[in-house]
């Protein structure tokens, strides 16, 4: 798979989750890597952005940048 759409697919994957602050992750990416960026509410937002990526990933590294910030909302 290609790396230039991986970008399209993964963010495509988060807007589309039924959970506001996945919809409000960035990611980008390296030759290597798949990074998520952002900030949630809680470590278990935070997985599950990761695992909501992980499908597209493609034998990349992914790398979790998404800060856990427990005055941000749900």
């Amino acid at each position: 798979m290609q790396g230039s759409a991986l970008i399209p697919m993964a963010s495509e994957l988060l807007k589309q989750s039924p959970l506001p602050a996945l919809r409000q992750l960035r990611v980008s990416e390296t030759d290597t890597e798949i990074v998520i960026h952002g900030v949630v509410s809680s470590f278990y937002l935070k997985q599950l952005a990761q695992e909501t990526v992980r499908p597209v990933q493609y034998g990349r590294r992914l790398h979790n940048r998404v800060i856990v910030s427990r005055s941000q909302p749900t």
